[in-house]
């Protein structure tokens, strides 16, 4: 039998899906495109927007029309807040259990009874997955943590992913030595990645200090989101003296205005976030630093924007990931007063947009003359490329191995990319 897979949701979502689809290959299944015809469909779902429930909705009946006999697999977020809304599935997973996809398309083979695992997320425990799928890649992800306790008002995930859980740091430490024998670097993710450990009384900076002192052949460790209240003492001062450790934080601002952050349900405010900002740079003058940004959220008026605007440019953060609000029922700011309409969030955007082409290309001017550490991604017969520590792309000419790491010598900007000898 074949099998393709469908993610439409984050960096978690997307390991998840590619942990069953490792899992499914073991077990003798051959995975095909989604595009193709397949005898089960898999499809992980996201409900953090409107647009987003829309789209997995769009994709459930698109396997269903092109695929009339298969057996169709719907599993994730959307599932867990909207599951009376999905007749076409054959099974239905919420946010726990999805380990089990593989036994339940078994067992659905067997019988053709409807199967629904849609548990109460508030109360899930952590549920360790596993995947192979970096074979042709340099970074792997290993998702330590889910959940998230913070409920911003324009979230639906604290009512879909459920509380904040970790993995067994033992468990982190023992799938970090599986990885590292194929890959350099490891890329920590979750939810809420800064709140790793509560429940272990262990904080992130001291899991990432066994798994550099424990896990031989791992040549580089990135942090792949957390919040500025999260980034303790501890954990910049081994940012300082790690060089294992990659110097790239990606902290989401959402806004530059007080106000929009007190709506938001935001736990800092714009003078909080910019003093940790300062602190973190006097400690790491070079680190990166980029973040996500929401624009258009009900009540922004042109003066809010404009805050926010000018705050982007007074934290010149490295570069920015621009989302224009879209609204998702079932939180908070879905019923505020004063929805901004979409023209307006459109030109926000693109402002916002053009400003952080314009902070990147500044970021990586500053590394010409500079020497950096380039981990190859890509191998050619004339030039590896890759990323810094930095998280910015490296062009180097000459012929490199992939996963080898270069440290070569910034000679120029090209575009995008940085070019090094």
């Amino acid at each position: 039998m074949n099998f393709s897979v469908m993610n439409l949701g984050c960096k978690v979502n997307s390991f998840e899906t590619e942990s069953i689809a490792s899992v499914m290959e073991k077990q003798g299944y051959t995975r095909v495109d989604f595009k193709e015809p397949s005898d089960v469909c898999i499809i992980f779902t996201c409900a953090v927007t409107n647009t987003a429930a829309q789209k997995s909705r769009q994709m459930i009946h698109r396997a269903r029309r092109n695929n009339p006999n298969a057996i169709v697999v719907v599993a994730g977020c959307y599932v867990q807040v909207e599951a009376k809304a999905l007749v076409d599935a054959d099974i239905l997973v919420g946010s726990s259990h999805k380990t089990l996809i593989p036994q339940y398309i078994q067992d659905f083979s067997k019988n053709h009874k409807r199967i629904e695992d849609i548990e109460e997320v508030r109360s899930a425990k952590f549920e360790p997955m596993r995947t192979d799928i970096f074979e042709n890649h340099t970074r792997a992800y290993l998702k330590i943590q889910d959940g998230c306790n913070q409920f911003c008002s324009y979230c639906i995930i604290p009512y879909a992913r459920g509380q904040e859980r970790s993995m067994d740091p033992n468990l982190v430490i023992e799938e970090a030595k599986r990885i590292v024998k194929k890959h350099k670097e490891i890329v920590l993710t979750g939810i809420h990645t800064g709140r790793y450990g509560r429940e272990y009384q262990v904080s992130l900076a001291q899991l990432i200090k066994r798994l550099i002192a424990e896990v031989d052949g791992l040549e580089r460790l990135r942090i792949s989101s957390i919040e500025i209240t999260e980034i303790d003492d501890e954990l910049i001062e081994l940012f300082v003296q790690e060089p294992k450790i990659a110097k790239h934080f990606h902290i989401p601002l959402q806004s530059g205005c007080n106000t929009t952050l007190r709506q938001m349900n935001r736990p800092y405010t714009t003078e909080q976030f910019y003093e940790r900002l300062q602190y973190i740079r006097q400690k790491l003058p070079d680190i990166s630093i980029s973040t996500d940004l929401i624009v258009g959220f009900p009540n922004e008026s042109e003066e809010d924007f404009n805050q926010t605007y000018n705050f982007l440019k007074q934290c010149a953060f490295s570069f920015l990931h621009v989302f224009p609000y879209s609204s998702r029922e079932g939180t908070k700011a879905a019923g505020m007063p004063c929805q901004i309409p979409n023209d307006v969030k459109k030109q926000r955007a693109s402002l916002c947009i053009a400003l952080s082409e314009e902070l990147y290309n500044a970021y990586k001017d500053q590394w010409i003359g500079r020497e950096v550490d380039v981990l190859i991604e890509k191998a050619t017969d004339t030039y590896g490329q890759g990323h810094a520590s930095e998280y910015f792309e490296v062009k180097i000419p000459g012929q490199f191995l992939q996963h080898q790491i270069v440290c070569a010598k910034i000679v120029k900007r090209d575009g995008q990319y940085l070019i090094g000898e």
